[in-house]
């Protein structure tokens, strides 16, 4: 790369409105926000950045994120960054209501199954899908797997029981972003392979995973052949 990315996002604002995505299309969070847009009918051009791809450590890339992660997300002069975050402003900014009401106390509700999702879940996650299955240091220690692999267990349990007793949806008779976050992880939970994990039976998992199956960018963005 020649010059510096805040020079190509300078010249790659026009029209201002176009979404830059930076990330790889297999990214977990960059996924989230692919998802949205497709929702939403936002239009968008994605470069592939992170693992395998340009590599994020550059003082280029750490211009525009300082954490070294995908996605960061470029409109006009606005640089953002943290997937969940970009979810909800995109919903937000184009007036996505029915993903994300205006109402504060709906989109609090909508929030803390986000945010649980990004701490408790994928801190499981750490050890059941990249210690147990990419086999990634440090990560792949096999108490921290087998640890991951019980936390895991434990927390899709109780999204299963929640949706077993308010769904079909996380928000109850409705599709919102909440579903972003959590259709991707129901996603990878069906996707691990690791023989370490025995999965239980959960139906209301199992159902939730079908219905989101019939939506276009869920097909597109997570349930396509990817963990």
């Amino acid at each position: 790369m020649t010059d510096a990315l805040a020079q190509e996002r300078d010249a790659a604002a026009k029209p201002a409105d176009l979404l830059r995505i930076l990330g790889r299309a297999n990214s977990f969070n960059v996924r989230k926000v692919l998802w949205v847009c497709d929702e939403i009918g936002i239009a968008y051009t994605r470069e592939d950045f992170g693992r395998g791809f340009a590599p994020t450590d550059t003082p280029e890339f750490l211009q525009l994120n300082p954490t070294g992660q995908v996605p960061v997300v470029i409109v006009g002069n606005r640089v953002m960054r943290e997937s969940n975050t970009i979810v909800r402003y995109l919903a937000a900014k184009h007036g996505a209501t029915d993903l994300y009401p205006a109402d504060a106390e709906e989109r609090q509700a909508i929030e803390q199954w986000m945010d649980w999702v990004a701490y408790d879940i994928t801190h499981a996650l750490r050890g059941a899908f990249l210690g147990g299955q990419l086999r990634e240091a440090p990560y792949d220690h096999p108490w921290y797997v087998a640890q991951g692999q019980k936390e895991l267990v434990h927390v899709m349990g109780l999204l299963n029981g929640h949706l077993a007793g308010s769904g079909p949806y996380v928000m109850g008779d409705r599709f919102t972003i909440a579903d972003i976050p959590v259709g991707l992880v129901v996603n990878r939970w069906f996707s691990l392979t690791h023989p370490g994990l025995v999965r239980p039976n959960y139906t209301a998992l199992s159902d939730y995973y079908e219905l989101m199956t019939d939506r276009p960018a869920f097909r597109r963005h997570g349930r396509n052949g990817l963990p």
